[in-house]
């Protein structure tokens, strides 16, 4: 049997998925196991639990093979470090305290650097705290930057007619669909291979820019000439925070976006059949970001 946290969510959903195919018991870990279940149905043990609580966790892992852990994203945190840190550990709390063998951890590219990384840095310290568990073999999976970031922008093509963000729109990155990251999690869990501790870089289809990803929406959602604006970091800011996102939050978001401009966030493993994954921008865009970008323009 395999747990996966966040199981309602994007990378969290297909890693359920993924080993349901290959006919595996999954218990299926959120906030609200009513939306699970509505989710999968009887496919899957639905468990609640906050993700802050180790004593749930380490009933939520009892009898597990393996586990998926993540931090779920929670941009609404007035103190996004202090509540990554938080959750960190009581999942590593948790782990320390159960007989789960393997562990698949979604962290990010950029990981390993100490400082400028923004929300990334939640993650640098939730490795660290995973380097001190003994007897578990563990995938650290660093995905690049999400395509599902761009349903962000979803309202400003709707009011604005265009895409914006503070990454420079000519700069080459590569992107990843959450749902490959997902599928690497669920199948490295089953295959059982797991031996000591692996960092694994998953670099996406291709490298795009986001002015090439616009084109790909725009081709999508029936406006070819979608373009894509950079901004600077005062202006995306407050654009954050008219979103809604707490001052400290969106200054942390802000600086992710120029560690990307500076290279901060540029893989250190070359890209190979291992890091590469399947879902092109093309494919995510028509499958993914049309029904998103549909659904909001039938509410509106």
């Amino acid at each position: 049997m395999y747990v996966i946290l966040g199981a309602s969510g994007n990378t969290g959903s297909a890693a359920v998925k993924t080993l349901l195919a290959k006919g595996a018991k999954v218990r299926a870990v959120g906030r609200d196991a009513t939306k699970i279940q509505q989710t999968f149905g009887n496919q899957v043990e639905a468990f609640a639990a906050d993700i802050y609580d180790s004593a749930a966790l380490v009933r939520a892992f009892e009898g597990a093979a393996g586990v998926y852990v993540l931090l779920p994203p929670r941009t609404k945190e007035p103190e996004l470090l202090a509540s990554g840190a938080k959750m960190s550990d009581a999942i590593v709390a948790a782990l320390n305290a159960s007989a789960v063998p393997r562990i698949v951890v979604l962290s990010s590219i950029g990981a390993q650097h100490d400082a400028k990384t923004g929300p990334i840095l939640a993650l640098h310290d939730f490795e660290k705290k995973l380097a001190t568990l003994e007897g578990k073999n563990i995938l650290v999976l660093r995905p690049v930057v999400f395509l599902e970031n761009l349903l962000m922008l979803i309202g400003l093509i709707h009011s604005m007619g265009f895409l914006g963000g503070g990454v420079k729109g000519n700069f080459k990155m590569p992107m990843i669909a959450a749902r490959d990251i997902g599928e690497v999690a669920g199948n490295a869990l089953f295959s059982g291979e797991l031996s000591g501790t692996e960092i694994l870089e998953l670099h996406g289809e291709r490298d795009l820019t986001f002015e090439e990803a616009s084109n790909a929406i725009g081709a999508a959602i029936g406006k070819p000439k979608l373009s894509y604006q950079h901004f600077p970091n005062f202006m995306v800011e407050q654009a954050l925070k008219q979103m809604g996102v707490p001052g400290k939050t969106a200054a942390l978001m802000t600086e992710l976006s120029e560690a990307a401009n500076h290279g901060l966030l540029t893989p250190l493993q070359p890209r190979s059949e291992k890091t590469t994954t399947p879902t092109s921008v093309e494919t995510w865009a028509k499958e993914v970001f049309l029904p998103a970008y549909n659904a909001k323009a039938a509410i509106a």
